[in-house]
């Protein structure tokens, strides 16, 4: 019989395990032996934060990021091929989501391993519930180009989308770049369009607000080196 592949959400804040990840976790955590990680330090870090009484050294972990090839999956899956469950972690949230751990997704789909996704936080789902904006209709976009003329054309055109369709438009930048991400925003976009702006989402020092382009003009926040996600509405 083969093993399932486990989807395992990490925490999107520091030190709030304890609240965010729920105890299906845990104990899916205590009986995973094999793990698919983007990256090993934080994937250490989280599950000894769980405080399971796993022994991290006898654990078997195999890098699964952005550089990974189609070709490696076979024998990543060895450990499911022999009866064994494989847990994905991802640097931050939901595996799969915005995150190289839908390829081994797609490569359990395609050889009849079952996919068990777990319950914790998403930033993306949880900014989208605090905003305000529609949640019967929104797109998740992922990174805006870096280039600032690319990135002011993509947002007029999202804004443009939104109005038409009346959907909310979610984005995020990497945390280095949100200054200049802002800026653009409130340099590109039309004063009544609705900005919200959710920083450090669960964590100690979370920011969420929702207000136009206008107002957020005379009240700039400083999001430098902060994971944030931007939600825009035109509707």
């Amino acid at each position: 019989m083969k093993g399932k592949l486990f989807l395992i959400p990490n925490v999107i804040a520091e030190n709030t395990a304890d609240n965010a990840i729920p105890e299906q976790v845990r104990e899916i955590i205590k009986s995973t032996n094999h793990y698919l990680v983007e990256d090993l330090r934080t994937a250490r870090r989280f599950i000894s934060s769980l405080k399971t009484g796993v022994v991290i050294e006898n654990l078997m972990f195999e890098i699964l990021d952005k550089k990974t090839k189609s070709i490696q999956l076979h024998e990543m899956f060895e450990p499911v091929r022999k009866g064994e469950n494989i847990g994905i972690i991802s640097e931050s949230g939901c595996p799969g989501v915005a995150d190289p751990g839908a390829l081994a997704v797609d490569y359990a789909h395609k050889n009849n391993i079952e996919v068990v996704p777990l319950v914790g936080p998403s930033s993306i789902l949880m900014a989208l519930m605090a905003s305000g904006f529609n949640g019967q209709k929104f797109c998740f976009h992922g990174y805006i180009p870096i280039d600032k003329k690319e990135a002011a054309k993509t947002l007029k055109q999202l804004e443009s989308e939104s109005i038409q369709k009346r959907q909310t438009q979610i984005f995020i930048e990497t945390p280095f770049r949100n200054n200049q991400l802002f800026k653009t925003i409130t340099e590109t976009c039309h004063p009544e369009t609705m900005l919200c702006v959710a920083k450090d989402v669960s964590g100690k020092d979370a920011y969420i607000k929702t207000q136009s382009i206008k107002q957020w003009k005379s009240n700039v926040p400083e999001l430098h080196k902060v994971p944030t996600v931007f939600l825009l509405f035109g509707g």
